[in-house]
């Protein structure tokens, strides 16, 4: 039997309200077990500087420009994870042999070889005292790959572990929307366009919520079919590459300023449909076989509202392919089913899964796919900095 290892991931993602954070026992291959999962909620002065900051970065010459502000506000998440990272070192008996740091993604652009997540990995570890795995994504990069979505190699261990027919969809609903698709004898991946990052950034320049709470704004509103058509025209015709796109929240943010004249509620409502219309479109071709399953995971899966609108309008373009020949390559399944019900927490799938793409890392196991991110061939990943 090969060796186990405990490993403590830690992610935070895109709607930048704290850190999740997971230790897991694995072998970095065929087993993992998960010990302990905890969310840290970043002060308001953190989550402040964190969306100030991201919203002035809309190109490569703008990490440039504001590199002093990028240093001050990293060093500061760094050191908030650190704080987090030494709270479950006291609390867990397991001896941590690893730290899976994904970092704060502000700016991704594959085209230009270009990832930028805020996170000190040499500063975690001399305050962690612990060997810290980081910049996960710039290997992919190098070799071709779009540098996401990373997790379809722990999507597959999940699968494996909790004995999940196949074949299966596992849907994270993030900022932004990714797919794995698995198989028995196949892997594939994939970003579907956005999650939550649209209604989130609606709701944050609208009012003082930072996301739309299980989806009850989006409810009361109405969806302005007009709008929607104009914002899904915009969308479209931008000419996105759409075999393996890996996509940044900024892709999107220009389309908010369609809706500026509609109410909070009418806003989320329309907003919430375009992201659904979205969504299912690029689900339904890119699906597993005829009514494979829906496992949905990530802070979206508890949009009520949200999910409803996908399942609909995955039922439409089912419906659709009834009167249109080679429509669709499926008939995909419209239940959308978050994976609580399996027994998974999906608040803390990614930060299991930067836990077991540590361990990978260390052992030089490839942590990206052709199939996952388009990078030319199997690609390990992962910075290591030793604790010395």
């Amino acid at each position: 039997m090969s060796k186990s290892y405990y490993s403590l991931g830690l992610m935070s993602g895109t709607s930048m309200d704290g850190v999740d954070a997971s230790v897991i026992q694995t072998d970095g291959k065929s087993r993992y077990k998960a010990i302990l999962d905890k969310y840290f909620e970043y002060p308001q002065a953190i989550y402040k500087q964190l969306t100030k900051l991201r919203d002035k970065i809309k190109s490569s010459s703008d990490l440039r420009k504001f590199s002093k502000e990028i240093k001050n506000v990293e060093k500061k998440i760094t050191l908030f994870h650190a704080k987090a990272v030494n709270q479950i070192l006291k609390k867990t008996k397991v001896n941590v042999d690893f730290i899976g740091f994904h970092g704060l993604t502000i700016y991704h652009k594959p085209e230009e070889k270009i990832t930028k997540q805020l996170g000190d990995g040499k500063l975690l570890s001399k305050t962690t005292k612990k060997t810290v795995v980081y910049n996960f994504r710039q290997n992919d990069l190098k070799n071709g790959g779009e540098g996401a979505p990373l997790t379809p190699i722990f999507h597959k261990l999940i699968t494996k572990h909790h004995n999940i027919t196949l074949p299966i969809n596992i849907m994270n609903i993030g900022g932004i929307t990714n797919i794995t698709v698995i198989g028995k004898n196949y892997l594939k991946a994939r970003d579907l366009g956005p999650g939550n990052c649209l209604i989130d950034l609606w709701m944050r320049s609208k009012s003082k919520k930072q996301y739309d709470k299980d989806g009850n704004t989006g409810k009361k509103g109405k969806i302005k079919e007009v709008i929607f058509k104009e914002a899904g025209d915009e969308y479209y015709n931008r000419d996105q590459e759409w075999k393996n796109s890996s996509f940044d929240i900024n892709d999107f943010n220009s389309l908010i300023n369609i809706f500026d004249g509609l109410s909070l509620e009418d806003g989320a409502s329309t907003i919430t449909e375009l992201t659904s219309y979205i969504i299912s479109n690029n689900l339904t071709y890119f699906s597993a076989k005829k009514n494979s399953s829906n496992l949905i995971c990530g802070g979206g899966r508890k949009n009520n509202f949200l999910l409803s609108r996908i399942s609909r309008n995955i039922a439409i373009n089912n419906k659709k392919k009834q009167n249109i020949e080679n429509l669709l390559p499926v008939s995909l399944s419209d239940k959308l089913l978050p994976i609580d019900q399996l027994g998974i927490d999906g608040d803390f799938v990614e930060s299991q899964a930067f836990a077991y793409l540590a361990v990978r890392s260390y052992l030089k196991l490839p942590i990206s796919f052709p199939e996952t991110t388009g990078c030319i061939k199997p690609t390990t990943g992962g910075k290591i900095i030793k604790f010395k």
